[in-house]
């Protein structure tokens, strides 16, 4: 797995609307929180994004933008933002080259929880990576962004 430090991959996912992606149109708008999860709709992946939504206005308040991702297909991610009213970005991973260039592993079948926290500059400042505690993503990831040095990249 990535870790702090190491360049971020600029890989090209699906976006919502099918069309490509790439991530580093969201860097130069600041920090980036990226999240990758396994699969729409399951118990710990609606408690994730859902946390994530419920704190939406404290990463954007710190000048950050949500991304996840997961092998799931544009209309399913349409699908599960609506039903949940996630304000953030969810991409398309259906190949898992994204996975892939995060180097994240698949452990017994089971596709790995990571979130990336990421500057300006494209640099991993944080990496988060539990598979079962969701929520731990989102705190540990405002913990990051409050790095002053972090917010001002």
């Amino acid at each position: 797995m990535l870790k702090a430090g190491d360049p971020a991959p600029d890989v090209e996912l699906t976006g919502p609307d099918g069309q490509p992606f790439r991530l580093s149109s969201l860097l130069a708008k600041g920090p980036l929180v990226l999240y990758f999860y396994p699969k729409d709709d399951t118990p710990v992946c609606t408690a994730e994004a859902c946390s994530f939504r419920d704190n939406h206005a404290e990463f954007t308040g710190l000048g950050a933008s949500v991304v996840g991702v997961s092998d799931d297909d544009a209309a399913s991610h349409r699908r599960f933002a609506s039903e949940h009213g996630l304000p953030f970005l969810l991409l398309s991973d259906p190949e898992g080259k994204a996975r892939e260039a995060f180097v994240l592993r698949t452990l017994f079948g089971f596709k790995a929880r990571a979130t990336f926290v990421i500057d300006g500059k494209g640099v991993v400042r944080a990496v988060i990576s539990d598979r079962l505690n969701a929520r731990k993503h989102v705190t540990e990831a405002l913990d990051a962004l409050r790095d002053q040095d972090l917010i001002r990249s």
